[in-house]
């Protein structure tokens, strides 16, 4: 059953902009294996996390640094969650996390499903 779904959109040259003027915004933002990635695919990480924000209802018990996306050998994306947030999402009952990002012409974006049993 679908719990709920996020989608997210992010303007690259405006999220480089605040990376600029707030260098230490990567560290709380991002896990230590994301920050070495390429601008557009940093973006499109943002804005997961914020799609997985706007799935779950709130932030209440989230960590941004807890939430990592990773690809698998194929490139398609996916959640690794830890501490708190990991225990927020089992809470809700959700079971499986689906999630595509993209980046193109300026923007990056993200969508999530969550598939669960609501408790």
């Amino acid at each position: 059953m679908i719990i709920g779904t996020g989608i997210d959109l992010v303007d690259i040259p405006r999220f480089e902009r605040t990376l600029e003027r707030t260098p230490r915004l990567r560290e709380r933002l991002f896990a230590p294996g994301e920050r070495s990635l390429r601008l557009p695919s940093l973006a499109a990480r943002y804005a997961a996390k914020e799609a997985l924000i706007k799935t779950l209802g709130g932030s209440d018990g989230v960590h941004w640094i807890e939430i990592e996306i990773a690809s698998e050998a194929s490139g398609r994306p996916h959640f690794v969650l830890s501490g708190t947030t990991a225990e927020v999402v089992a809470a809700r009952g959700i079971t499986r996390l689906h999630l595509t990002l993209t980046h193109d012409a300026g923007l990056a974006a993200a969508f999530v499903v969550a598939e669960g049993e609501p408790l």
